[in-house]
């Protein structure tokens, strides 16, 4: 229960469920594909032995066969009462295999209804008092099984409310309520086996997949599609809510971040945008853009989050939201959020319809400086061969002031579809690329300045380099080649054959970010413009695609020795890949990383009283006691401050570091510096000589020696008694040898 990793059981077979019963004690079941070929599809349930020899690591190859032709999915095989029974089910049948009789049974939900998948069996669950048994399927219905002991006599009764397939189903501890979900986002629970009673727990955010009961049945737990676990009491009432970051259907924002709360913001619930905090992996809030009501049901065709884009200072958010018709009738919406310093969000200050005439594929804003008075400035990309700028109109109407947004120049280049568009570093460029073809522009005048064109292929990334290298521009092609152009002279400075698919600049440095794609693995190659060979290459970052990245800025710079990985000092590279895993780069050593864990499981005072708590209780008592009375501390108590002693008294043994790796910290802890050596010696020397029974003739041949005074020696306080010299503690020990018995005859 704390961690610790007891003892590992090789079964040589890919395991894809486990159920362990009490009434199994030694064996457990598992799902394994046939013949180890998961391809084929075939998987069998087996009893899997586990034999008590020692040993870390053992080998289990004693299966023995129970069911053949289940489904691998975990939710789809249950255990009966007290493990009497086996039921798995797969397509149209469900299978029910008696441990004692050795019989298996097969039923299906009827030969007229075979064809239809939607009668098809989802999930499985079995009473745990009761013969009965709970079956989910892909029409929303839920049956319910009784007297399968016999074939041809078993019955099964209907209860229908989801109008989509029943994702996961779970008796309470008693058996006396049913709970079932899907990806209506509602927790169903149905009440003595009955269609008619029944109560809802709705709007729980997204698709439930797993449902699971407390085994005191206090508690339920729900697991979402969206990366979130809810706790649940019995009484239907939500306890805990936790949420990682989101896991949506797809992220089309890309990964941003918010420059007033350096939160990471990309799409999160269906139609909203989540302020996420990487520091504290914690969800800041939800900012809700569409403002209408998610349907969850598969198939409709409903308004999505495509863009957003922040200006430089985070005062102003731009989003675009659109719907594909069937009958190519596109529905788009731009809006414009202003942020409030009273309520610390976005308010949404201005809506346009339609701002281009076909999908939005671009938008950014102009950098600007807090110092400077320049008109914030926003460019849209359009596939209809447009872009256009927005710019903020301030109109003055008597003692209102109206702030709004409006259109100030359209632009285009012989009907091509605009596929990118950036601002340079100092805004004074705008490029906007038309399919094969860069155009740059003033942003001043709005005129056409310079084109660049390269090998045949779509621009597919555009970025301007940054500082030193604010000169150059960058693009890479859907041909997979990088170019590099040279804005003073207008020329190809240099291009590489590079298969780039996510293009990102460092606002901090000159560094640029670029993630290529091959055979079926994404590297990552750190650049600067002014150097056409990369400074850092790290292979094979994650199987598959990066679909996003982003450069988070650090709150205080980090002091990199490695000239190698000097790129994330000041800012730290975070990506997201398509199986939506956010991933980064760690600069710490172990060392680095093994102190603030410590920190974190340092023993707090308010721990529950132990045994091994009131002995350090009593041992602090003692410090204290000896602090008082002026004597000295003959232990060290640098080792109770190693982080290598807590990390080994308070971790678990499987996230620990090599014992040769905290050998060496742990033996610095317990040494002794100069100082504390000096005084423990004398300490000793006194305490030795307090118990020595040598004659007074000896100790008066001793030749002693007297330290120097120290001056803080000669400033105590009266509270804190001074250090006798060795004279006078000798002098000490032979009045108290004389005998004073005479006196109490006085």
């Amino acid at each position: 229960m704390d961690g610790i990793l007891i003892k590992t059981f090789i079964v040589g077979f890919k395991l894809f469920a486990f159920y362990a019963l009490a009434e199994s004690e030694g064996s457990v079941f598992v799902i394994i594909p046939k013949d180890n070929d998961e391809r084929s599809g075939n998987f069998q349930l087996v009893s899997l032995k586990l034999l008590k020899i020692p040993g870390q690591e053992v080998e289990a190859s004693e299966l023995q066969l129970i069911l053949d032709g289940v489904s691998q999915s975990p939710k789809c095989t249950a255990f009966g009462r007290e493990g009497e029974y086996v039921v798995s089910v797969s397509n149209f049948h469900l299978l029910v295999c008696f441990f004692r009789k050795k019989k298996v049974y097969s039923f299906s939900v009827g030969s007229k209804l075979k064809h239809n998948t939607d009668r098809c069996f989802t999930c499985v669950a079995c009473h745990p008092k009761e013969d009965c048994i709970a079956s989910g399927h892909q029409d929303g219905r839920i049956r319910l099984w009784r007297n399968f002991h016999h074939k041809s006599k078993y019955t099964f009764s209907i209860m229908h409310w989801h109008h989509e397939e029943v994702m996961d189903l779970a008796f309470t501890v008693e058996g006396t309520s049913l709970l079932s979900g899907g990806i209506e986002s509602v927790l169903v629970q149905w009440q003595d086996g009955s269609d008619a009673k029944k109560e809802f727990l709705p709007r729980l955010g997204s698709t439930i997949q797993h449902i699971s009961v407390s085994p005191d049945g206090a508690f339920l737990c729900t697991s979402h599609a969206d990366n979130k676990i809810i706790i649940i009491h019995s009484n239907l009432r939500v306890s805990t809510v936790i949420q990682g970051l989101i896991r949506g259907s797809d992220v089309k924002t890309g990964l941003m971040v918010d420059p007033r709360t350096k939160a990471l913001v990309l799409n999160g619930k269906p139609g909203h945008l989540q302020f996420y905090l990487l520091q504290n992996d914690k969800q800041l809030y939800n900012l809700d853009i569409v403002q209408q009501e998610y349907i969850h049901q598969y198939g409709l065709n409903q308004i999505e989050l495509v863009k957003a884009a922040f200006d430089s200072q985070g005062n102003w958010l731009a989003t675009v939201e659109q719907r594909q018709g069937r009958c190519s009738d596109l529905e788009l919406h731009m809006k414009l959020w202003a942020y409030s310093e009273q309520t610390q969000s976005f308010t949404l200050n201005t809506r346009i319809s339609m701002p281009h005439e076909d999908c939005v594929t671009a938008m950014c804003f102009r950098d600007t400086d807090a110092s400077e008075s320049i008109t914030p400035t926003l460019v849209t990309a359009g596939n209809d061969g447009h872009f256009k700028v927005w710019m903020l109109r301030v109109d003055n109407d008597g003692e209102q002031q109206d702030i709004t947004w409006a259109c100030d120049f359209v632009g285009s280049y012989h009907n091509y579809r605009a596929t990118n568009c950036c601002f340079s570093e100092d805004g004074s460029l705008l490029a906007v690329s038309f399919e094969k073809i860069v155009t740059l522009w003033d942003s001043e005048t709005w005129d056409l300045k310079c084109t660049f064109c390269h090998l045949p292929g779509t621009i597919v990334n555009l970025c301007f380099g940054r500082q030193s290298c604010s000169k150059y521009l960058l693009g890479t092609t859907s041909t997979g080649f990088l170019c590099c152009w040279n804005l003073l002279s207008c020329t190809l400075e240099w291009s590489a054959q590079l298969n780039v698919i996510v293009l990102q600049p460092d606002c901090l440095s000159e560094n640029i970010a670029a993630v290529s794609w091959h055979s079926e693995y994404s590297d990552v190659f750190m650049f600067k413009p002014s150097e056409p060979r990369p400074s850092c290459i790290q292979r094979k970052v994650c199987r598959g695609r990066v679909q996003w990245a982003v450069f988070v800025p650090r709150d205080v710079p980090e002091c990199i020795h490695s000239e190698k990985y000097q790129w994330l000092s000041l800012s730290q590279f975070y990506f997201l890949t398509e199986t939506h895993e956010l991933m980064t780069f760690s600069t710490k050593s172990p060392e680095e990383r093994l102190t603030p864990s410590s920190r974190q499981l340092a023993i707090e005072e308010n721990f529950p009283m132990t045994p091994f708590h009131l002995l350090l209780g009593k041992h602090r008592q003692q410090t204290k006691e000896t602090t008082e009375t002026g004597k000295l501390p003959v232990q060290n108590n640098l080792a109770q401050e190693s982080p290598a002693v807590k990390e080994l008294l308070h971790t678990p043994a499987h996230v620990l570091p090599s014992a040769s790796f905290l050998c060496p910290i742990f033996i610095n802890s317990l040494l002794v510096s100069k100082a504390n050596k000096s005084a423990g010696e004398v300490t000793d020397e006194v305490e030795m000589e307090s118990n020595n029974s040598d004659s007074e003739s000896e100790e008066d041949a001793e030749v002693d020696e007297v330290p120097p005074e120290t001056p803080q020696a000669t400033e105590c306080s009266e509270d804190i008694p001074c250090k006798l010299s060795k004279t006078q503690e000798k002098e000490l020990r032979r009045l108290r040898k004389l005998d004073y018995s005479w006196a109490s005859g006085l």
